[in-house]
């Protein structure tokens, strides 16, 4: 893997794809500096070979055209707390002005390019576009990989015009090792953990991780699907029941496999979808007409947590519950636990996916898994085996 270590910054300028698309406030301060904070180590060591940074970013989705929200002028306070450094700003990526301000930047100074997703170019992948933005700097570092699986002008046409001097940054190169331990390298036994509501949407994922793990916890409103297929009644609870087929074919080839799936044996079902509503725990194959089930039982959270106990590397996708609602919350906190604690004794957990993300970040796991990956659609479509175009550009 070719990255920023394998080169020496000292005098060149290196434009740097970051994913700053970052939550804000309605007075537009941001409100979730993860994203900012990932790449600085990226950041430090041009600075620290005695290079220049040109930061180009997304952020929102303004279609092509400029709109004062979505301007990265808005994260420069942010941006300058987080590096400790004064970053300069240029409001036109393909002005007279980025020309020269990006030629008098000197080393160790840091300019940020307005929003790329103000000009329509950047996500049709124009080649010219691409070219011109590729004329500020010297060398290309993409540490982007919530947009890795973008073919976009910034994330992945511009690296052919740094032939040998294109590079992964460190949060990339951290991201894709992390997937890698899971998919190839990682200590046995591996377990996968696949959550949230729809089997249609993990259908790729779970076929393409079969072969690679000796465990699979199916939770969440999926484990339904699974459920009704082998003849339990689960009464209003989230089902597709056009994949009650797929459900029973994903079980056969688990078992070809040898790979030992985990699904719930008991539920907390409720009569309503409220966080105030009447519960009973029962067993999953059980539930009530009119009932739904929103929360793992407490058989299930001992079940799921002797798995987790006995594995050395573990990837989690999805909550196995409505965790958004207080009184459904307790069995994915279960499972953090059991996480949390298989990390502490050596085990490698990875986190991924936007519900899987936010859980540990509203409930303090981060620092309590091994990584967090910041890129949902990147990491799922690693997950199913899909070369990124913003990996392959680099690899190229």
């Amino acid at each position: 893997m070719k990255t920023i270590n394998d080169f020496n910054f000292k005098e060149k300028k290196a434009l740097v794809r970051v994913d700053f698309n970052v939550p804000q406030s309605a007075d537009l301060k941001v409100t979730d500096n993860t994203r900012i904070q990932a790449v600085k180590p990226t950041i430090e060591k041009i600075l620290n070979d005695g290079g220049s940074v040109i930061l180009l970013s997304h952020l929102g989705r303004p279609k092509g055209k400029f709109c004062e929200e979505f301007s990265m002028k808005n994260l420069i306070p942010e941006i300058e707390e987080v590096f400790g450094k004064t970053v300069k700003f240029c409001e036109d990526c393909m002005s007279e002005d980025a020309q020269k301000m990006t030629n008098d930047l000197k080393d160790g100074e840091i300019l940020i390019l307005e929003n790329v997703r103000f000009y329509e170019q950047e996500e049709n992948g124009d080649v010219e576009f691409a070219k011109k933005l590729a004329s500020y700097a010297d060398a290309f570092v993409n540490d982007a990989f919530g947009t890795a699986h973008r073919e976009h002008a910034s994330t992945a046409v511009i690296a052919q015009f740094f032939p040998s001097t294109k590079f992964f940054g460190l949060l990339m190169a951290k991201e894709l090792e992390a997937i890698d331990k899971v998919l190839k390298t990682g200590k046995k036994p591996v377990l996968a953990i696949l959550g949230g509501s729809k089997v249609s949407s993990k259908i790729t994922i779970i076929e393409n991780i079969l072969p690679a793990v000796d465990h699979l916890i199916i939770g969440g409103g999926m484990a339904f699907t699974f459920i009704k297929a082998l003849g339990g009644e689960v009464g209003n609870s989230i089902v597709e029941e056009d994949k009650l087929g797929l459900a029973l074919e994903i079980l056969e080839k688990a078992k070809r496999l040898n790979v030992d799936v985990h699904l719930p044996v008991d539920v907390i079902m409720a009569d309503e979808f409220n966080n105030d509503a009447d519960t009973k725990e029962v067993d999953i194959y059980d539930i009530e007409p009119g009932w739904m089930g929103l929360d793992a039982g407490t058989k299930s959270r001992l079940l799921f947590n002797d798995v987790v106990m006995k594995c050395r590397t573990i990837l989690w996708n999805g909550p196995i519950g409505v965790f958004e609602m207080p009184n459904f919350a307790s069995g994915t906190i279960s499972l953090g636990d059991s996480i949390a604690e298989a990390t502490k004794l050596g085990a490698f957990s990875l986190v991924g996916g936007g519900d899987s993300v936010a859980f540990v970040k509203k409930f303090g796991y981060e620092d309590k898994v091994s990584y967090v990956s910041t890129g949902g659609g990147a990491m799922l479509e690693s997950l199913e085996g899909k070369e990124l175009p913003g990996v392959k550009a680099i690899n190229q």
